[in-house]
């Protein structure tokens, strides 16, 4: 009965912002139902899902129970992440297929804002639908809001299928690895019992480092314009300019 009382004590205080009390909590299973709600339900945005990948690398790693007080299997992360997360994409996009531009027919709130939805639509006009599925894997919010937006403006299953299997695979066994790999070097830096302490640090690092490639989009994007405008005009041609022809 106290084992049971205690359980039901540790459910009802689980934040489930907290990516380490997440996995001490739930475990792999807890990774594999974030992953999916994250990228298939708009109420999912909120969750910490770059830093959770992060620590779930490390709690498969040599050091888990030092640094985390946990252990986990890295084969069934690396296999049920990525999976959970296309799933979960896959049914965003057909929600916003099926119900269209009424899912964002809402007042914004305090977790709901229209400006998430405006991002995401953003994205598809900069960099196309195939970049923009799996770049936007790598920014937070903007991954829960762009599945049913491409559902909404008409992207077909087909097409996001294939671009978001590419983008759920790199970005949930990226940045497994990518903690995987670093779990030694952290127990090396930060003691264990002050893990705690540099864990906000850490995550807002993994969350830039994540989106360096919309930075690097962005960058191209912004060299490619100062590189257009200081090209010559079309010269003419038969008294027609160059935008007299584009208009024919």
């Amino acid at each position: 009965m106290e084992e049971k009382t205690r359980a039901v004590g540790e459910l009802l205080a689980f934040n489930p912002l907290d990516a380490k009390g997440l996995l001490n909590t739930f475990g792999v299973i807890g990774v594999w139902i974030i992953m999916f709600v994250e990228t298939g339900l708009l109420v999912g945005f909120f969750f910490p899902g770059d830093s959770l990948l992060f620590l779930a690398g490390v709690g498969a790693s040599s050091v888990a129970q030092e640094l985390l007080g946990t252990k986990l299997s890295l084969t069934q992360l690396l296999i049920g992440a990525p999976l959970c997360a296309i799933a979960g994409a896959q049914l965003g996009h057909y929600l916003g297929a099926r119900y269209g531009r009424r899912m964002f027919d809402r007042p914004n709130s305090k977790l709901f804002k229209k400006e998430y939805v405006e991002k995401a639509e953003y994205y598809f006009v900069k960099f196309g639908p195939a970049k923009a599925v799996v770049l936007a894997r790598f920014i937070p919010i903007v991954r829960t809001f762009l599945n049913p937006v491409a559902g909404t403006i008409g992207m077909s299953a087909k097409q996001f299928f294939l671009w978001n299997v590419v983008g759920g695979i790199l970005w949930t066994d990226g940045i497994l690895l990518a903690g995987w790999a670093l779990a030694k070097q952290i127990s090396d830096l930060i003691p264990p019992e002050k893990i705690d302490t540099y864990l906000l640090p850490a995550v807002l690092l993994i969350v830039l480092i994540s989106a360096m490639p919309i930075f690097i989009e962005i960058f191209r994007g912004w060299r490619e314009r100062r590189r257009n405008r200081g090209l010559p005009p079309v010269p003419a041609e038969n008294g027609r300019t160059g935008a007299h022809r584009a208009a024919d």
